[in-house]
């Protein structure tokens, strides 16, 4: 327990530092994921963003004319950055496992590029759960890790190098079974490849030139298969950009 408080405190600090950064990331303000998300709330008149970041999601959702959304983050400095950036919005700090609001408060809630920062993502899904109203939807996305061991064990490593708040990325058939446990009814799961530049991926966590070293080594001694599963692009011999793996998920309550 203790383990998993520290780690949130330490993300919730990290990413707090980086707020500003993350406004102005083009993998979080853009891209036909977030429309997609907002699109399947845009009948909803509540709606609630779980780890809103900078407040991408949480923005979309009002421009879908969701009428009031509230947008929750562990640190306070993203739910800041949120509610400057997008007028409008309600901001609330909390813990996205531990969400402070009553049963059924909510018609749809938000999800999206976070939930692999969760010590405990089934105890998201069960929260998730328990603030929508019945038949609400739950609108999510996620980076997923490859069915082959090899390849997930690459992913997740990666990703931990570069930013240690990183947990886990999970397979598509542990979010399915963990949304069917918590009473969801999946209407649509896809997913989906979205190009990653090296640059500002590094960037986005102020990574020291040692370690950017060591996740650019990290990808020339990528596993078999690993350059054709995440489509590196090289630049004289350095890794310039590659391929997450998104899922995407609409279910209802």
């Amino acid at each position: 327990m203790r383990e998993a408080s520290d780690r949130k405190r330490d993300a919730a600090s990290r990413f707090g530092d980086r707020a500003a950064d993350y406004l102005d990331s083009d993998v979080h303000r853009v891209g036909d994921d977030l429309d997609r998300l907002a699109g399947w709330c845009d009948s909803a008149e509540r709606g609630l963003d779980v780890a809103t970041g900078a407040g991408h999601t949480a923005g979309a959702l009002l421009d879908a004319g969701v009428d009031r959304v509230v947008a929750t983050d562990a640190a306070p400095a993203m739910v800041d950055t949120a509610t400057a950036a997008f007028p409008g919005l309600e901001g609330v700090v909390c813990d996205a496992e531990r969400l402070p609001f009553a049963a059924a408060s909510f018609d749809a809630v938000s999800c999206r590029i976070a939930a692999h920062h969760f010590p405990a993502p089934t105890a998201f899904v069960d929260e998730a759960a328990r603030v929508l109203e019945p038949g609400g939807t739950l609108a999510f996305e996620d980076n997923v890790a490859p069915a082959d061991d090899a390849l997930d064990a690459f992913l997740n490593d990666v990703e931990r190098l570069r930013d240690p708040t990183h947990v886990r990325s999970h397979g598509v058939a542990e979010w399915i079974e963990w949304l069917e446990d918590a009473g969801f009814a999946v209407e649509t799961a896809s997913v989906a490849s979205k190009r990653i530049e090296f640059d500002e991926w590094v960037a986005n966590v102020d990574a020291s030139a040692e370690r950017r070293e060591r996740i650019a080594a990290a990808f020339e001694a990528a596993p078999p298969g690993a350059a054709e599963r995440f489509e590196f692009v090289r630049e004289g011999g350095s890794i310039e950009s590659f391929a997450n793996r998104k899922l995407l998920v609409r279910a209802t309550r």
